[in-house]
Order: C-alpha cells, then sequence, then structure tokens
C-alpha cells in the first residue's frame, strides 16, 4: 500500500515509526514515541542522572532535543521530507532526575513549504517544564521512500 492510499492517521504513523526507526539520537537519549498524527506527535524520555547539569536539574539542550524530536515528527506527518528552519525554547521549570518528560507538539499552520509548531514539555505531574516553537521547511522527497531506500 503506497502513502497515497493510507488514511492521514496511518499516514502519520507510518512517517513517525519510520524516522523513529532511523532516529539514532531520539533513542540514544530514551525517547519513546507514544503517538503521531496528522500535524502532531508526544515523546515521553526519563531525566537519567547523566543527563543533570551543575545545578542538578535536567540540562537545557536535552529539554530541547526531546522538543526538537517532537517538533520533528510532527512535521514529518505527512511524507514530505521537512527539516526545521528555526526554533526557540522558553524554560519554565527545572526537571529534576527521575522525572519523566512528555512532549507534545502541535501544528499551528502550515502553508506552501513552511510550517509553525508549538511543543509542550510536562512533567509526570502535568507540570509545564519548557515550551518551544518550531519553524518547519519542506524539502525534496519523502519520509517513507527513505524507508523503502534502506530496506
Amino acid at each position: 500500500m503506497t502513502d497515497l492510499q493510507l488514511a492521514p492517521d496511518a499516514l502519520a504513523q507510518a512517517c513517525a515509526d519510520a524516522l523513529f526507526s532511523r532516529d539514532q539520537a531520539s533513542r540514544a537519549l530514551g525517547i519513546r514515541l507514544l503517538d503521531a498524527g496528522p500535524g502532531r506527535a508526544s515523546l515521553c524520555m526519563p531525566v537519567r542522572a547523566d543527563m543533570l547539569q551543575g545545578h542538578g536539574t535536567c540540562h537545557g539542550g536535552f529539554l530541547f532535543a526531546l522538543a526538537d524530536s517532537a517538533f520533528a515528527f510532527a512535521c514529518n506527518s505527512y511524507d514530505k521530507a521537512t527539516v526545521a528552519q528555526g526554533c526557540s525554547i522558553d524554560y519554565v521549570a527545572p526537571a529534576q532526575c527521575g522525572d519523566l518528560l512528555t512532549a507534545r507538539a502541535v501544528e499551528l499552520s502550515r502553508k506552501g513549504r513552511t510550517g509553525l509548531y508549538d511543543v509542550r514539555i510536562e512533567n509526570q505531574h502535568g507540570e509545564l517544564i519548557a515550551l518551544f516553537h518550531g519553524k518547519s521547511y519542506q524539502v525534496r522527497g519523502t519520509v517513507l521512500a527513505q524507508e523503502t531506500a534502506n530496506d
């Protein structure tokens, strides 16, 4: 079955599964894919001791990586190869060792080759840890065609 024959939710999940299978960086951080749909994705990551910075809380780079991964899965959910054109993050509260963080990315706008996405990172208590905003840019190629080419 080609991507044109898949329902939007099934296409988004197939794209997320394909990307995640190739995403060594996210897997190395312990990130897990929870859910994906058209223009959205949810991932989680446990905060490990080796992710702590000098103040004893999770290093902001790991929070950024989690949010950036959720952003990537959301903006690649249409089987159009898409990359980040720009992004920013606001750190709201510290994440502690042992926290389970969940990043939920949602599409705000998608016109032409660009899209805008917001990502919320919350801990296991639903407390807001960080807000991320990303702008995507569609490049040549597809997500699923790369999966077939790598088989």
